[in-house]
């Protein structure tokens, strides 16, 4: 009987693994690809609803469709609106005092006109007009914007160049002076010399504030002509106040 012999040579193949002695291991070097490997959440076997697919095959499918959230819809309310709080603030200062020698670039209440601010000026004008006068609140916004209108067309027949926008917002921020003397004519009302000059105090630093801003230099020999008209728009204004 013959002893069994050595085993045969195994040969490894291309997935297996070769063990080398530690001395030949110096020259060696590989990778080891990993598998694409494929993970399947069972997507495809969802079933769509009888109603969705009813709607497909009829061509309503984009009423399913789900847009995505778009970053300008998520602004802020006051961002939507166009209202800047920062630029509405200015304005009022650089109405409230009209003095070049402050420093304000006052100009910008002309070149950059804005509707909210105004807009907030008159209504607040018309609340405080509003005691034991309710019919005053439609007439003060009336006259704002008809008013603005009349003293527009003048403004274009004399040959400036402005905006019916502008003029709207000029004379709307140039009633915040007859706000302020608002309160104290109520203080000073028995006083009926006081009382007139605080009044006429008023409407020429309204009429001046709009007036700087409106009237350019392209008027040149002709500003008295559209001076006038704004002069008397205050009053006007004013006379809703007082209700004389």
């Amino acid at each position: 009987m013959q002893p069994p012999g050595p085993p045969p040579a195994y040969s490894p193949s291309n997935g297996d693994f070769t063990f080398v002695s530690s001395a030949d291991a110096e020259d060696l070097s590989g990778s080891i690809a990993s598998p694409d490997v494929k993970l399947n959440l069972g997507g495809d076997f969802i079933k769509e609803s009888t109603a969705t697919t009813f709607l497909r095959q009829r061509g309503y499918g984009w009423l399913l469709e789900v847009e995505d959230d778009d970053p300008e819809d998520n602004k802020p309310l006051l961002e939507e609106l166009d209202i800047d709080l920062k630029d509405i603030y200015y304005k009022i200062r650089c109405v409230l005092m009209p003095m070049p020698s402050l420093g304000f670039n006052r100009q910008v209440v002309r070149d950059n006109p804005d509707f909210w601010g105004p807009l907030a000026v008159v209504l607040f004008f018309s609340m405080i007009s509003l005691y034991g006068q309710f019919r005053v609140v439609s007439w003060i916004i009336t006259i704002w914007i008809f008013g603005s209108l009349t003293i527009f067309l003048l403004a274009r027949v004399l040959g400036g160049e402005v905006a019916y926008g502008q003029v709207l917002g000029v004379i709307g921020y140039s009633l915040l002076p007859l706000i302020v003397i608002a309160p104290i004519l109520l203080v000073v009302g028995s006083f009926e010399v006081v009382s007139t000059l605080i009044k006429l105090f008023g409407v020429f630093w309204a009429a001046y504030s709009a007036a700087s801003l409106l009237v350019g230099e392209e008027f040149k020999t002709k500003k008295p002509l559209l001076i006038y008209p704004i002069f008397l728009l205050y009053i006007y204004f004013l006379s809703l106040y007082t209700g004389v």
